[in-house]
Protein backbone atom coordinates (compact mmCIF):
# COMPACT_ATOMS: atom_id res chain seq x y z
CA UNK A 1 0.00 0.00 0.00
CA UNK A 2 1.17 3.52 -0.80
CA UNK A 3 -0.93 6.19 0.93
CA UNK A 4 1.66 8.97 0.78
CA UNK A 5 0.07 12.31 -0.05
CA UNK A 6 0.42 16.01 0.78
CA UNK A 7 -1.97 18.82 -0.16
CA UNK A 8 -2.37 21.54 2.49
CA UNK A 9 -4.83 23.79 0.62
CA UNK A 10 -8.21 24.39 2.26
CA UNK A 11 -10.64 23.88 -0.64
CA UNK A 12 -14.17 25.24 -0.79
CA UNK A 13 -16.42 24.23 -3.67
CA UNK A 14 -19.98 24.63 -4.84
CA UNK A 15 -22.19 27.46 -5.98
CA UNK A 16 -21.78 30.50 -3.75
CA UNK A 17 -18.66 29.23 -1.99
CA UNK A 18 -16.85 32.57 -2.37
CA UNK A 19 -19.59 34.55 -0.64
CA UNK A 20 -19.87 31.88 2.04
CA UNK A 21 -16.18 31.43 2.84
CA UNK A 22 -13.90 34.14 1.36
CA UNK A 23 -14.20 36.28 4.50
CA UNK A 24 -11.90 33.74 6.18
CA UNK A 25 -8.99 35.34 4.32
CA UNK A 26 -9.33 38.42 6.54
CA UNK A 27 -7.39 36.49 9.18
CA UNK A 28 -4.26 37.29 7.14
CA UNK A 29 -4.71 41.06 7.22
CA UNK A 30 -6.76 44.07 6.16
CA UNK A 31 -5.19 44.86 2.78
CA UNK A 32 -5.01 42.67 -0.28
CA UNK A 33 -4.11 42.78 -3.96
CA UNK A 34 -6.44 40.99 -6.38
CA UNK A 35 -4.88 39.70 -9.62
CA UNK A 36 -7.19 39.17 -12.61
CA UNK A 37 -7.07 38.61 -16.35
CA UNK A 38 -8.50 41.00 -18.89
CA UNK A 39 -12.21 40.25 -18.59
CA UNK A 40 -13.09 36.80 -17.23
CA UNK A 41 -13.12 37.83 -13.56
CA UNK A 42 -15.75 40.45 -14.35
CA UNK A 43 -17.72 38.41 -16.91
CA UNK A 44 -18.01 35.44 -14.56
CA UNK A 45 -19.20 37.53 -11.61
CA UNK A 46 -16.33 36.26 -9.48
CA UNK A 47 -14.68 39.66 -9.01
CA UNK A 48 -17.90 41.22 -7.75
CA UNK A 49 -18.40 38.34 -5.31
CA UNK A 50 -14.83 38.60 -3.99
CA UNK A 51 -14.93 42.39 -3.64
CA UNK A 52 -18.31 42.34 -1.90
CA UNK A 53 -17.23 39.64 0.54
CA UNK A 54 -13.85 41.16 1.39
CA UNK A 55 -15.30 44.65 1.80
CA UNK A 56 -17.90 43.30 4.21
CA UNK A 57 -15.05 41.63 6.15
CA UNK A 58 -13.22 44.97 6.47
CA UNK A 59 -10.53 44.25 3.87
CA UNK A 60 -9.29 47.04 1.60
CA UNK A 61 -8.72 45.47 -1.85
CA UNK A 62 -6.72 46.82 -4.80
CA UNK A 63 -7.18 45.26 -8.26
CA UNK A 64 -4.25 44.41 -10.54
CA UNK A 65 -5.83 43.51 -13.91
CA UNK A 66 -4.48 42.33 -17.23
CA UNK A 67 -2.59 39.10 -16.54
CA UNK A 68 -2.43 37.44 -19.95
CA UNK A 69 -2.28 33.87 -21.14
CA UNK A 70 1.05 32.15 -20.48
CA UNK A 71 1.91 34.77 -17.85
CA UNK A 72 5.08 36.73 -18.31
CA UNK A 73 7.61 36.85 -15.52
CA UNK A 74 7.61 40.63 -15.93
CA UNK A 75 3.86 40.74 -15.19
CA UNK A 76 4.46 38.82 -11.98
CA UNK A 77 7.20 41.28 -11.02
CA UNK A 78 4.89 44.22 -11.69
CA UNK A 79 2.15 42.62 -9.59
CA UNK A 80 4.65 42.09 -6.76
CA UNK A 81 5.62 45.76 -6.81
CA UNK A 82 1.93 46.69 -6.81
CA UNK A 83 1.49 44.51 -3.72
CA UNK A 84 4.35 46.34 -2.03
CA UNK A 85 2.88 49.72 -3.00
CA UNK A 86 -0.53 48.97 -1.49
CA UNK A 87 1.12 47.18 1.46
CA UNK A 88 -0.89 44.03 0.78
CA UNK A 89 -1.10 41.46 3.55
CA UNK A 90 -2.29 38.79 1.15
CA UNK A 91 -3.13 38.21 -2.52
CA UNK A 92 -6.17 36.80 -4.31
CA UNK A 93 -5.91 35.39 -7.83
CA UNK A 94 -9.15 35.22 -9.83
CA UNK A 95 -8.83 33.49 -13.18
CA UNK A 96 -7.62 30.45 -15.04
CA UNK A 97 -4.25 28.82 -14.71
CA UNK A 98 -2.38 31.85 -15.99
CA UNK A 99 -3.72 34.19 -13.31
CA UNK A 100 -3.37 31.58 -10.57
CA UNK A 101 0.23 30.84 -11.56
CA UNK A 102 1.02 34.56 -11.72
CA UNK A 103 -0.42 34.99 -8.23
CA UNK A 104 1.90 32.30 -6.87
CA UNK A 105 4.95 33.94 -8.41
CA UNK A 106 3.92 37.44 -7.34
CA UNK A 107 3.45 36.21 -3.78
CA UNK A 108 7.07 34.97 -3.79
CA UNK A 109 8.54 38.08 -5.33
CA UNK A 110 6.55 40.49 -3.14
CA UNK A 111 8.19 39.15 0.00
CA UNK A 112 11.64 38.90 -1.56
CA UNK A 113 11.93 42.01 -3.72
CA UNK A 114 14.94 41.30 -5.90
CA UNK A 115 15.87 41.26 -9.57
CA UNK A 116 17.55 37.85 -9.18
CA UNK A 117 14.64 35.80 -10.52
CA UNK A 118 16.75 32.66 -10.90
CA UNK A 119 16.22 32.34 -7.17
CA UNK A 120 12.49 32.10 -7.84
CA UNK A 121 12.88 29.05 -10.07
CA UNK A 122 15.35 27.48 -7.66
CA UNK A 123 13.12 28.08 -4.61
CA UNK A 124 15.96 29.90 -2.85
CA UNK A 125 14.18 32.98 -1.57
CA UNK A 126 14.82 33.72 2.09
CA UNK A 127 11.24 34.65 2.99
CA UNK A 128 8.05 32.66 2.55
CA UNK A 129 5.58 34.04 0.00
CA UNK A 130 2.67 36.25 0.97
CA UNK A 131 -0.45 34.25 1.84
CA UNK A 132 -2.79 33.98 -1.13
CA UNK A 133 -6.15 32.57 -2.17
CA UNK A 134 -7.14 31.29 -5.61
CA UNK A 135 -10.54 31.47 -7.32
CA UNK A 136 -10.61 29.21 -10.37
CA UNK A 137 -12.49 30.29 -13.50
CA UNK A 138 -11.59 27.45 -15.86
CA UNK A 139 -11.99 23.70 -15.68
CA UNK A 140 -8.52 22.63 -16.58
CA UNK A 141 -5.29 23.58 -14.90
CA UNK A 142 -5.72 22.26 -11.37
CA UNK A 143 -3.51 25.16 -10.23
CA UNK A 144 -5.89 25.71 -7.32
CA UNK A 145 -4.53 22.62 -5.56
CA UNK A 146 -0.91 22.44 -6.70
CA UNK A 147 2.31 24.25 -5.68
CA UNK A 148 3.41 24.74 -9.31
CA UNK A 149 3.47 27.89 -11.43
CA UNK A 150 4.51 27.95 -15.10
CA UNK A 151 5.85 31.31 -16.29
CA UNK A 152 7.12 32.70 -19.59
CA UNK A 153 10.61 34.15 -19.29
CA UNK A 154 12.10 37.02 -21.30
CA UNK A 155 13.64 34.55 -23.77
CA UNK A 156 10.16 33.23 -24.59
CA UNK A 157 10.75 29.90 -22.86
CA UNK A 158 8.43 28.51 -20.23
CA UNK A 159 9.88 27.63 -16.83
CA UNK A 160 8.18 26.25 -13.77
CA UNK A 161 8.26 27.18 -10.11
CA UNK A 162 7.50 24.36 -7.69
CA UNK A 163 7.91 24.55 -3.96
CA UNK A 164 5.95 23.24 -0.93
CA UNK A 165 5.60 26.85 0.22
CA UNK A 166 3.79 27.73 -3.01
CA UNK A 167 0.37 26.31 -2.09
CA UNK A 168 -2.62 28.62 -1.72
CA UNK A 169 -4.00 29.02 1.78
CA UNK A 170 -7.53 28.66 0.37
CA UNK A 171 -8.96 27.69 -3.01
CA UNK A 172 -12.49 28.38 -4.21
CA UNK A 173 -14.17 26.32 -6.91
CA UNK A 174 -17.61 27.43 -8.08
CA UNK A 175 -18.46 25.74 -11.40
CA UNK A 176 -20.91 28.55 -12.22
CA UNK A 177 -17.96 30.87 -12.78
CA UNK A 178 -17.04 28.75 -15.83
CA UNK A 179 -20.40 29.37 -17.54
CA UNK A 180 -19.09 32.47 -19.32
CA UNK A 181 -16.15 30.67 -20.96
CA UNK A 182 -15.99 30.41 -24.74
CA UNK A 183 -15.71 27.09 -26.55
CA UNK A 184 -12.00 27.33 -27.37
CA UNK A 185 -11.06 27.91 -23.73
CA UNK A 186 -13.49 25.27 -22.51
CA UNK A 187 -12.08 22.64 -24.87
CA UNK A 188 -8.42 23.48 -24.26
CA UNK A 189 -8.95 23.51 -20.49
CA UNK A 190 -10.71 20.15 -20.56
CA UNK A 191 -7.86 18.66 -22.57
CA UNK A 192 -5.34 20.03 -20.07
CA UNK A 193 -7.21 18.44 -17.17
CA UNK A 194 -7.47 15.14 -19.04
CA UNK A 195 -3.72 15.22 -19.68
CA UNK A 196 -3.03 15.83 -15.97
CA UNK A 197 -5.13 12.83 -14.99
CA UNK A 198 -3.80 10.58 -17.77
CA UNK A 199 -0.13 11.50 -17.38
CA UNK A 200 -0.33 10.89 -13.64
CA UNK A 201 -2.28 7.64 -13.90
CA UNK A 202 0.22 6.27 -16.44
CA UNK A 203 3.19 7.25 -14.25
CA UNK A 204 4.80 4.17 -12.63
CA UNK A 205 5.14 6.21 -9.40
CA UNK A 206 1.37 6.64 -9.13
CA UNK A 207 0.50 5.65 -5.57
CA UNK A 208 -2.81 4.55 -4.13
CA UNK A 209 -4.11 8.00 -3.21
CA UNK A 210 -3.24 9.56 -6.56
CA UNK A 211 -4.67 6.53 -8.34
CA UNK A 212 -8.02 7.06 -6.62
CA UNK A 213 -8.03 10.72 -7.66
CA UNK A 214 -7.28 9.76 -11.27
CA UNK A 215 -10.02 7.15 -11.21
CA UNK A 216 -12.45 9.90 -10.24
CA UNK A 217 -11.14 12.34 -12.85
CA UNK A 218 -10.78 10.20 -15.96
CA UNK A 219 -14.45 9.13 -16.42
CA UNK A 220 -15.72 12.66 -15.73
CA UNK A 221 -13.30 14.23 -18.18
CA UNK A 222 -13.54 11.63 -20.95
CA UNK A 223 -17.33 11.88 -20.86
CA UNK A 224 -17.04 15.67 -20.92
CA UNK A 225 -14.71 15.59 -23.93
CA UNK A 226 -17.16 13.39 -25.81
CA UNK A 227 -20.03 15.81 -25.16
CA UNK A 228 -17.87 18.72 -26.33
CA UNK A 229 -17.13 16.98 -29.63
CA UNK A 230 -20.86 16.53 -30.23
CA UNK A 231 -21.84 20.15 -29.62
CA UNK A 232 -22.50 22.30 -32.65
CA UNK A 233 -20.16 25.31 -32.98
CA UNK A 234 -22.88 27.70 -31.82
CA UNK A 235 -23.97 25.57 -28.85
CA UNK A 236 -22.86 26.42 -25.33
CA UNK A 237 -22.10 23.71 -22.77
CA UNK A 238 -24.95 23.25 -20.32
CA UNK A 239 -24.43 23.56 -16.53
CA UNK A 240 -24.28 19.80 -15.93
CA UNK A 241 -21.36 19.50 -18.32
CA UNK A 242 -19.67 22.49 -16.71
CA UNK A 243 -19.96 20.78 -13.33
CA UNK A 244 -18.46 17.51 -14.60
CA UNK A 245 -15.56 19.29 -16.25
CA UNK A 246 -14.81 21.51 -13.26
CA UNK A 247 -14.86 18.78 -10.62
CA UNK A 248 -12.96 16.52 -13.01
CA UNK A 249 -10.29 19.22 -13.27
CA UNK A 250 -10.00 19.42 -9.48
CA UNK A 251 -9.59 15.65 -9.15
CA UNK A 252 -7.00 15.84 -11.94
CA UNK A 253 -5.31 18.71 -10.11
CA UNK A 254 -4.89 16.42 -7.12
CA UNK A 255 -3.14 13.93 -9.41
CA UNK A 256 -0.95 16.72 -10.76
CA UNK A 257 -0.12 17.79 -7.22
CA UNK A 258 1.02 14.30 -6.31
CA UNK A 259 2.92 13.32 -9.45
CA UNK A 260 3.61 16.25 -11.74
CA UNK A 261 3.33 15.74 -15.48
CA UNK A 262 4.92 13.47 -18.06
CA UNK A 263 6.61 14.27 -21.37
CA UNK A 264 3.53 15.62 -23.23
CA UNK A 265 3.78 18.79 -21.14
CA UNK A 266 7.36 19.94 -21.91
CA UNK A 267 6.88 18.93 -25.54
CA UNK A 268 3.61 20.83 -25.62
CA UNK A 269 5.32 24.02 -24.47
CA UNK A 270 6.96 24.25 -27.89
CA UNK A 271 3.60 24.34 -29.65
CA UNK A 272 2.35 27.07 -27.32
CA UNK A 273 5.51 29.19 -27.39
CA UNK A 274 6.12 29.22 -31.14
CA UNK A 275 2.84 28.18 -32.78
CA UNK A 276 0.19 29.71 -30.52
CA UNK A 277 -1.56 26.44 -29.71
CA UNK A 278 -3.52 26.68 -26.42
CA UNK A 279 -1.67 24.91 -23.63
CA UNK A 280 -4.11 22.04 -23.05
CA UNK A 281 -4.52 21.34 -26.76
CA UNK A 282 -0.73 21.46 -27.20
CA UNK A 283 -0.10 18.84 -24.50
CA UNK A 284 -2.88 16.61 -25.82
CA UNK A 285 -1.17 16.38 -29.22
CA UNK A 286 1.37 14.05 -27.59
CA UNK A 287 -1.06 12.02 -25.50
CA UNK A 288 -1.76 9.33 -28.16
CA UNK A 289 1.96 8.52 -28.17
CA UNK A 290 1.96 8.19 -24.38
CA UNK A 291 -1.00 5.82 -24.55
CA UNK A 292 0.68 3.72 -27.24
CA UNK A 293 3.93 3.44 -25.27
CA UNK A 294 2.06 2.45 -22.11
CA UNK A 295 0.09 -0.23 -23.98
CA UNK A 296 3.38 -1.90 -24.92
CA UNK A 297 5.36 -1.36 -21.73
CA UNK A 298 2.67 -1.53 -19.04
CA UNK A 299 -0.33 -3.33 -20.56
CA UNK A 300 -2.09 -3.83 -17.22
CA UNK A 301 -2.25 -0.11 -16.53
CA UNK A 302 -3.23 0.61 -20.14
CA UNK A 303 -6.14 -1.83 -19.76
CA UNK A 304 -7.24 -0.08 -16.57
CA UNK A 305 -7.06 3.27 -18.33
CA UNK A 306 -9.23 1.91 -21.12
CA UNK A 307 -11.84 0.66 -18.65
CA UNK A 308 -12.03 4.10 -17.03
CA UNK A 309 -12.29 6.05 -20.27
CA UNK A 310 -14.15 3.70 -22.61
CA UNK A 311 -11.06 2.56 -24.44
CA UNK A 312 -8.58 4.10 -26.86
CA UNK A 313 -11.00 3.58 -29.76
CA UNK A 314 -13.21 6.11 -28.00
CA UNK A 315 -10.59 8.42 -26.51
CA UNK A 316 -8.16 8.89 -29.39
CA UNK A 317 -10.75 10.30 -31.84
CA UNK A 318 -11.86 12.75 -29.14
CA UNK A 319 -8.31 13.94 -28.55
CA UNK A 320 -7.52 14.21 -32.24
CA UNK A 321 -10.68 16.17 -32.98
CA UNK A 322 -10.24 18.67 -30.15
CA UNK A 323 -6.44 18.93 -30.27
CA UNK A 324 -6.01 18.73 -34.04
CA UNK A 325 -3.39 21.13 -35.40
CA UNK A 326 -1.89 21.69 -38.82
CA UNK A 327 1.61 22.37 -37.60
CA UNK A 328 4.40 21.66 -40.06
CA UNK A 329 8.11 21.86 -39.34
CA UNK A 330 11.22 21.49 -41.41
CA UNK A 331 13.62 18.73 -40.34
CA UNK A 332 15.95 21.47 -39.09
CA UNK A 333 13.22 23.01 -36.92
CA UNK A 334 12.30 19.65 -35.40
CA UNK A 335 15.95 18.94 -34.65
CA UNK A 336 16.35 22.35 -33.06
CA UNK A 337 13.48 21.68 -30.67
CA UNK A 338 14.78 18.20 -29.85
CA UNK A 339 18.16 19.69 -28.91
CA UNK A 340 16.39 21.56 -26.12
CA UNK A 341 16.19 18.28 -24.17
CA UNK A 342 19.44 16.63 -25.33
CA UNK A 343 22.46 17.05 -22.98
CA UNK A 344 24.80 16.16 -25.84
CA UNK A 345 23.44 19.18 -27.73
CA UNK A 346 23.59 21.58 -24.79
CA UNK A 347 20.07 20.88 -23.50
CA UNK A 348 18.72 19.29 -20.34
CA UNK A 349 16.48 16.28 -19.85
CA UNK A 350 13.33 17.30 -17.95
CA UNK A 351 12.26 15.27 -14.94
CA UNK A 352 9.01 14.67 -16.84
CA UNK A 353 10.77 12.28 -19.23
CA UNK A 354 11.20 9.67 -16.50
CA UNK A 355 7.51 9.67 -15.57
CA UNK A 356 6.41 7.00 -18.04
CA UNK A 357 6.88 3.25 -18.11
CA UNK A 358 10.24 2.54 -19.71
CA UNK A 359 11.23 6.20 -19.71
CA UNK A 360 11.39 8.70 -22.56
CA UNK A 361 14.62 9.97 -24.08
CA UNK A 362 15.75 12.98 -26.14
CA UNK A 363 15.99 10.61 -29.11
CA UNK A 364 12.36 9.61 -28.52
CA UNK A 365 11.42 13.29 -28.57
CA UNK A 366 13.40 13.81 -31.77
CA UNK A 367 11.66 10.89 -33.49
CA UNK A 368 8.23 11.97 -32.27
CA UNK A 369 8.66 15.54 -33.55
CA UNK A 370 9.72 14.21 -36.95
CA UNK A 371 6.79 11.79 -37.06
CA UNK A 372 4.16 14.36 -36.11
CA UNK A 373 5.35 17.58 -37.73
CA UNK A 374 7.84 16.98 -40.54
CA UNK A 375 5.64 16.57 -43.60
Amino acid sequence: MDFNFYMPVQVFTGEGCVKQQMARMSRYGRRCLILTGTHSATASGALDDVMETLTAAGVDATIFPGIGQNPLLSQCQNAAFAAETCRADFLVGIGGGSVMDATKAAAWIAENLTAHTDQLFAGQYRHDPLPFALVGLTAGTGSEVSPVAVLTCPDGRKRSVSDPRCYARMAFGDPRYTDSLGRVTTEASALDAFCHAAEGYLNPACGDAAQLFAEKALPLLSDGLEVLTRLAPEERPEPGLRDRLYYGSLWAGMVLNALGTSYPHPLGYVLTEDFGVPHGAACAVFLPDLLARTAVRWPERAASFDSLTGGRDRVLPLIRKLARTDIAMTPEQAEGYACRWDPEKGGAVPHNFARVAGGFTPDDARALFRELFVK
